[in-house]
């Protein structure tokens, strides 16, 4: 008995030595201010993952927009061009309505697509905002996906405030 238990505490120890060294969460926080304007309309705005070496899209995390508006969807420029008018469909499991202005909190699980296919290395959480009737503005913040570190964070100007990411 006590030969199998041992050969099966090797074998856990050898599958657990296969796995990914790293899998963590991403913790996101960024804020839309509200603009003093007579017609506020609140953005759409995009949460996506950007590869510092290449400069390529590596994966959308948050879709805010109105429902039945996909049309305005290409306004968020950026994204669009790198990701957007590609991912169709895919866009379900990220979409969802616009927000009131402040705060947002999100956490991404490591464990779920698109995260989970992220190789450790250099990336820059990107957050793009349009607003209709309004401005248009993204937000870049590096970090280092593979290892936990101290948040980051970056200002925008009008259309979105303080973005923060954390790898936890």
């Amino acid at each position: 008995m006590k030969r199998s238990i041992s050969a099966l505490t090797l074998a856990a120890a050898g599958a657990a030595g296969a796995a990914p060294a790293f899998a963590a969460d991403l913790k996101v926080t960024y804020d839309v201010p509200r603009i003093p304007v007579a017609e506020y309309h609140a953005p759409y705005v995009v949460v996506w993952i950007e590869n510092t070496a290449t400069g390529e899209a590596a994966g959308t995390l948050s879709l805010r927009f109105r429902p039945n508006h996909e049309k305005w969807l290409k306004d968020m420029r950026q994204w669009w061009r790198k990701a957007g008018r590609a991912q169709g469909a895919d866009l379900a499991g990220v979409t969802g309505p616009t927000r009131a202005p402040g705060v947002q909190d999100m956490t991404f699980s490591g464990a779920k697509s698109p995260l989970k296919e992220l190789k450790p290395g250099q990336y820059s959480l990107v957050v793009e905002a349009a607003r209709e009737g309004g401005g248009h503005e993204s937000v870049r913040v590096p970090f280092t996906w593979g290892r936990a570190g101290r948040p980051a964070t970056a200002k925008g100007a009008a259309e979105l405030g303080v973005v923060t990411v954390a790898v936890k």
